[in-house]
C-alpha cells in the first residue's frame, strides 16, 4: 500500500525570509494593541488618564463589579501556555509557543470579536502556573489554557477553577470535545445510529482523549474504550498514573484488552487523539458504516484516502480535507456566550449546549463530507454563544 505522507516541512527546508508567504505572514507578529477610544487633545487626556480616570478608579473601589463596565475586562481573556504541548511540536518553550498563542488571540478577535492578550510563561510547575495565572486574572474576563501537556493541564485547570470566579477553559481538551461530538452526533445520525448503542474507540489518553471521553458518556455513550501507547484503559491495569486509571475505571465495561488494531475490530466508531498509525487492516476490521476521526495533526493516524475505502464518514484535524474538527469553531462562541452574560465558569452544560447548537447548524445540509459546520459560517459564533450564555443562566453561573 502506498499513501503519500502528510507533514509540514522541516525547519532547513524553509527560507528565513519574506520570499515565504508564512515567514511573511508572521514578520512583526500578528497582533497589535489599538486604542478604544481616541486622544486628540487635552480635554480627552483628562478622560482618559489623570484626573478623570480617578473617578473610575474610585468607583471600582467602591463597587467591584464596576470592572466590567468601565474597564476591557468584560471582553478579555488571557490566553496562557507554559510551551509543553505545542501543536504536535510537543515541548518547545514558551517563545516558540508564542506564534500559536497571537493566533489564537487573532482567532478570538476575527470570529468572536473577543480580546485576547498571549500569556507565555516561562515555568512548568504547576504552583507557579496557578499562582502566577490567579495574579494576572483581575486584568481578565476569562482564562484560555492551550498547550500545556497531560497530565499538568489537569491540575492546573482545576485549581484555577477552584480559586478564580471567571471562565477557565483548557480548549485543548474542551474545544476539542465541543467540536468532535458535534459532528459525531451528525455522523451518527447519517448512518442511522444512537449514542447509547454505539461502540467507540478513543485513541490518546491525553487532554483531548479525557475531555471528549468525558462528553461521550455523558451523551450516553456506554460501549467506550480509551487506548494508550501500551493498549485498552482497564480496570486491571495497575500501572496507570490517577487519570488513566480513572478511565480505565470509567469506561471499557468488558474489559477488553489488546491493541488499537485489537480493540477496533467490530467497532462503530474510531477518534484519533494521539497521533501514530492506525494500519488499513484494522480500520477494515471495523463495523459496516463506520466513522473514522482520525484528528492528529498534521498527519492523521489514518489517511484519509484509505480511511474512506473503509469507512462511511471520515473527519480530520485538516483544513485540506471535508470535515475538518477545528476548535475554532467552539472557543470564540464559548467565551462570547460566556463574557455576554459575566459567567463564573464554563460548566459541563454550557459545553453540551454548545455541541448540540453546532451539530444543529448543519441541519438539512447533512452529508458524509458535511457534518460539521465551517468556521467561516457566519452564524457559528452568533448561535454557540447563545446557546452557552442560556445553559449559563439555566445553571445559576450567570451574573447577568
Amino acid at each position: 500500500m502506498s499513501v503519500e505522507p502528510l507533514s509540514i516541512p522541516s525547519f532547513d527546508s524553509l527560507a528565513l525570509d519574506d520570499a515565504d508567504p508564512v515567514f511573511a505572514f508572521h514578520r512583526g507578529g500578528k497582533l497589535e494593541v489599538a486604542a478604544a477610544v481616541p486622544v486628540r487633545g487635552r480635554d480627552e487626556l483628562s478622560l482618559a488618564y489623570t484626573p478623570g480616570v480617578a473617578r473610575v478608579c474610585t468607583a471600582i473601589a467602591e463597587r467591584p463589579e464596576l470592572v466590567h463596565d468601565y474597564t476591557w475586562k468584560s471582553n478579555t481573556v488571557a490566553v496562557v501556555t507554559d510551551g509543553t504541548a505545542v501543536l504536535g511540536l510537543g515541548d518547545i518553550g514558551p517563545q516558540a509557543a508564542l506564534p500559536v498563542m497571537e493566533g489564537k488571540a487573532l482567532l478570538f478577535k476575527r470570529f468572536g470579536g473577543v480580546d485576547a492578550v498571549p500569556i507565555c510563561l516561562d515555568c512548568k510547575d504547576v504552583d507557579e502556573i496557578v499562582e502566577t495565572v490567579v495574579r494576572l486574572a483581575p486584568a481578565f474576563g476569562g482564562i484560555n489554557l492551550e498547550d500545556i501537556a497531560a497530565p499538568r493541564c489537569f491540575e492546573v485547570e482545576q485549581r484555577l477553577r477552584d480559586r478564580l470566579d471567571i471562565p477557565v477553559f483548557h480548549d485543548d481538551q474542551h474545544g476539542t470535545a465541543i467540536v468532535v461530538l458535534a459532528a459525531l452526533q451528525n455522523a451518527l445520525d447519517l448512518t442511522g445510529r444512537k449514542f447509547a448503542s454505539t461502540r467507540v474507540v478513543v485513541s490518546g489518553a491525553g487532554a483531548a482523549g479525557v475531555a471528549v471521553t468525558a462528553m461521550l458518556l455523558a451523551s450516553g455513550v456506554t460501549d467506550l474504550v480509551v487506548t494508550d501507547r501500551a493498549g485498552a484503559l482497564h480496570a486491571g491495569r495497575t500501572e496507570l498514573p490517577p487519570v488513566k486509571r480513572r478511565l480505565g475505571h470509567t469506561t471499557n465495561p468488558l474489559g477488553r484488552s489488546g491493541s488499537v488494531a485489537d480493540v477496533l475490530a467490530g467497532a462503530d466508531v474510531f477518534i484519533g487523539l494521539s497521533g501514530g498509525t492506525v494500519p488499513e487492516e484494522a480500520v477494515a476490521s471495523m463495523a459496516d458504516e463506520a466513522i473514522v476521526f482520525a484528528l492528529a495533526n498534521p498527519t492523521p493516524e489514518v489517511h484519509p484516502r484509505v480511511a474512506n475505502r473503509h469507512a462511511a464518514v471520515v473527519a480530520t484535524g485538516r483544513s485540506d480535507f471535508p470535515n475538518q474538527i477545528n476548535n475554532v469553531l467552539a472557543f470564540p462562541g464559548v467565551f462570547r456566550g460566556a463574557l455576554d452574560v459575566r459567567a463564573r465558569q464554563v460548566t459541563e452544560g454550557m459545553k453540551l449546549a454548545a455541541a448540540q447548537a453546532l451539530a444543529n447548524l448543519v441541519g438539512d445540509e447533512l452529508t458524509a463530507d458535511h457534518i460539521i459546520p465551517s468556521p467561516f459560517d457566519a452564524q457559528v459564533v452568533p448561535v454557540v454563544a447563545a446557546a452557552v450564555a442560556n445553559a449559563a443562566r439555566r445553571e445559576g453561573v450567570a451574573d447577568r
